[in-house]
């Protein structure tokens, strides 16, 4: 089969074939004098495969590892176990971090409806550093390089609220 016929059959794109070409997680068949590549059928469930595996959350490189591991082999599985719970546990820090922010932008609202100068809060703690982290800023009048604003309040204390500490 054609590229063209492959990218359809697997359900990726012509780039997409090449891109995995490139990366090592397909093989590029030989191109005869003058012909056309001819690509496997199996390759098919190679790239779903790779698709799958993304759709977990796994990165390019995890997938060839995996890939690269043979079915047959005993120790294969307990591989793939430890690949797949590192990733579970990295899914789960990152979920812990989008309900952080989320907490964060909910409180930053909910100042915001509170508040009666003609201040915005957001941008308020956006420019403290939310979390401790200060926001870099250039000094007045300065095109250079970035300096960090010193915050005046403790770096755990969201300055301004008293119903937020980090």
């Amino acid at each position: 089969m054609t590229i063209g016929d492959l990218a359809q059959a697997a359900g990726v794109s012509v780039e997409t074939i090449r891109f995995y070409e490139r990366r090592g997680l397909i093989d590029q068949p030989p191109r005869p004098y003058g012909g056309i590549r001819r690509y496997p059928g199996p390759l098919v469930r190679r790239i779903q495969f790779i698709k799958h595996a993304k759709s977990l959350g796994f990165t390019l490189t995890e997938i060839s590892d995996m890939l690269a591991l043979s079915a047959d082999d005993p120790s294969t599985c307990g591989e793939i176990q430890r690949l797949a719970q590192g990733k579970l546990a990295l899914l789960r820090e990152k979920r812990e971090a989008l309900c952080f922010m989320e907490s964060v932008l909910e409180a930053l609202l909910a100042d915001c409806r509170r508040h009666t100068d003609h201040s915005c809060p957001i941008l308020e703690a956006v420019e403290e550093g939310i979390g401790g982290r200060p926001a870099k800023r250039r000094a007045p009048g300065n095109k250079g390089p970035f300096i960090r604003k010193r915050r005046k309040t403790p770096p755990l204390l969201w300055a301004g609220s008293s119903h937020l500490a980090y």
